[in-house]
């Protein structure tokens, strides 16, 4: 055991799969999923991990869940190694996974929830107001005699999302918990989880998200990891802080069918997103000074685009993402990436 003043510790921690190539049979590769990954997570905090998919994000938190073991480095969950000591780290945490297809399917949602909270020798009326509660939070109150088999994808996620929450365990990972649901439950579970870390202040979450918004609106201190490697660690304010030596504007721009060459390739440009709208192209650059748009501006002329708005903005942790990562999330699902 180490020492137990962090929540979460990680020490170089590496992961290797193997897999077969497709165009040699029998052939194997190696897939590094981490590479070298440390990081360290204080009691009561809400520490965020974003990065793309097949950044190494699930596999971090498989490995501290006890899951996965690591291929080499070291791991410490409420101070103890979750290699040497798995079975005592699975007294101390909880998961929720978003898109997970859990339960019993013959049995009602509240039947899984009160079993599941057997399992953990929660007394039978605490554990049956608690569901109640935590039902009530994500609108499921009403369904809680339905069988799990007749819940849609979104239903099974806010039951998952109620099992983590149910055992009230000191540290919790949530794993993209709002996957899949609607913009309004979304934003009712994140008020949620910030009240309930607010009334346990000894407890702590470790959150994976897309959703930058959403790290932004939660986390004290995210990570941002991509390839394997977390390649920024701080608060949300101060990675933003960082970036506001650059200036940053959004563009639209009509009759132009894509921006790399009019903006992406344009002197002074540090990075670029793109998304296509009804009227055009919504882009969002980076730029090294003022001075650069100039020439942007030009570009997108020469290239026959007609730019329909301008607006200079403050950095926002997706600008930090896209500046640190070097492409948005659209770019590598274009790309096929998976965790």
């Amino acid at each position: 055991m180490v020492s137990d003043s962090f929540a979460i510790r990680t020490e170089d921690l590496r992961r290797v799969f193997r897999a077969k190539r497709r165009e040699a049979k029998g052939e194997k590769r190696e897939v590094v999923a981490l590479d070298g990954v440390s990081f360290s997570v204080d009691r009561g905090e809400l520490f965020g991990v974003l990065g793309p998919n097949g950044a190494g994000k699930t596999t971090t938190i498989k490995i501290l869940a006890t899951l996965l073991s690591p291929t080499s480095g070291r791991a410490w969950v409420a101070g103890l190694d979750v290699t040497t000591d798995s079975k005592a780290v699975r007294h101390h945490i909880g998961m929720v996974s978003g898109g997970e297809t859990s339960g019993y399917g013959l049995l009602t949602i509240e039947e899984n929830l009160w079993m599941f909270s057997q399992f953990y020798g929660i007394e039978t009326n605490v554990a049956r107001k608690r569901i109640q509660e935590l039902l009530a939070v994500v609108g499921l109150a009403d369904r809680s005699r339905t069988k799990i088999y007749h819940l849609s994808t979104g239903m099974r996620q806010k039951m998952n999302f109620v099992r983590g929450f149910l055992t009230e365990p000191e540290i919790l990972f949530l794993d993209e918990p709002t996957l899949g649901l609607d913009v309004q439950t979304a934003h009712t579970l994140r008020g949620f989880v910030s009240g309930w870390l607010a009334e346990h202040r000894d407890r702590t979450i470790l959150l994976t998200t897309h959703a930058m918004h959403e790290a932004d609106e939660l986390c004290s201190r995210v990570a941002i990891i991509d390839k394997g490697r977390i390649l920024a660690c701080d608060a949300p304010g101060v990675l933003k802080r960082e970036l506001q030596r650059d200036a940053i504007f959004r563009l639209r721009i009509a009759d132009l069918g894509d921006a790399r060459a009019a903006v992406g390739a344009q002197p002074g440009v540090s990075r670029f997103t793109q998304t296509r709208s009804d009227d055009g192209l919504n882009v969002d650059a980076i730029l090294t000074s003022d001075g650069a748009l100039t020439g942007v501006l030009g570009s997108v002329q020469a290239a026959g685009g007609r730019l329909l708005s301008l607006e200079k903005r403050e950095p926002t942790l997706e600008d930090v993402f896209l500046h640190v990562v070097g492409h948005g999330f659209d770019d590598e699902a274009r790309e096929g990436g998976s965790e």
